[in-house]
C-alpha cells in the first residue's frame, strides 16, 4: 500500500512537472510573439541590374534583420528629388522583428554598404537604398533616425507599392491610412507597376 501510494505521488509529481513546462514554454513564445513589431522597409535601386539588386537585398534583410512576410510588386518610378537621374525601381517588404530600430538601421546601413552604395551625392544614382518607413507605430526622432520617414507621404513610388500590402495601416503622426494618403498625392511623377 505504501509502495503504491508513493508510486502514485511520483507520477503524481511528474505530471505537474510536465504540465508547469508546458505552460512556461507557451508563455514564452507568447511573449516573444507579443514583442514582435511589423517593419516596412522601402527598396529602391537605379543602378545595374536593378531586379537583382532588389533580390539581394531582400535576401540581406531576410537573414540580418528578420524573414519578409509580404512584398509588393515592384514598380519602376521617375527619380524624385534629382530628376535627371536614371528610372528606379522600388520595392517595399514587410517583417517582423524583436529588433530595437536603430539596430534595424544598423543593419540597413550594413547591407547597403556591403551592396556598394556609396553616399556621395544628395537624391543621387544608388546601387540599393533602403528606407525604414515604419516601426509598428513608433514615431522616433533621434539622429539619424526618423520614423515614420519624413517623406513618405509626398511620395508616389512610397506609397504605391505601400498600399498594395497595408492600404488600411495607420500614419501615427498623420493620423491617416495608407490608402488615403495616397488617395490625396499631389505628386506626379510616373509610377509603374512592373
Amino acid at each position: 500500500m505504501k509502495n503504491c501510494f508513493i508510486k502514485k505521488y511520483k507520477l503524481f509529481n511528474y505530471a505537474n512537472l510536465i504540465i508547469h513546462a508546458r505552460i512556461t514554454v507557451k508563455s514564452v513564445v507568447y511573449n516573444n510573439c507579443y514583442n514582435m513589431v511589423d517593419v516596412f522597409l522601402l527598396l529602391g535601386s537605379n543602378m545595374g541590374e536593378r531586379h537583382d539588386l532588389l533580390k539581394e537585398a531582400a535576401n540581406h534583410i531576410a537573414q540580418t534583420i528578420a524573414p519578409v512576410l509580404k512584398t509588393s510588386s515592384v514598380y519602376e518610378t521617375q527619380a524624385w528629388g534629382k530628376t535627371d537621374e536614371p528610372d528606379y525601381l522600388n520595392q517595399v517588404l514587410l517583417v517582423q522583428t524583436d529588433m530595437p530600430a536603430r539596430q534595424v538601421l544598423n543593419h540597413v546601413l550594413n547591407i547597403e554598404q556591403q551592396m556598394g552604395r556609396k553616399r556621395e551625392v544628395k537624391w543621387g544614382a544608388r546601387s540599393i537604398d533602403i528606407d525604414i518607413l515604419f516601426y509598428g507605430d513608433a514615431i522616433i526622432n533621434e539622429q539619424g533616425l526618423t520614423v515614420p520617414h519624413p517623406q513618405l507621404h509626398n511620395r508616389r513610388f512610397t506609397l504605391e507599392p505601400l498600399v498594395e500590402i497595408a492600404p488600411h495601416l495607420n500614419h501615427p503622426v498623420l493620423n491617416q491610412t495608407i490608402v488615403r494618403l495616397k488617395n490625396n498625392l499631389n505628386d506626379c511623377l510616373v509610377v509603374k507597376k512592373l
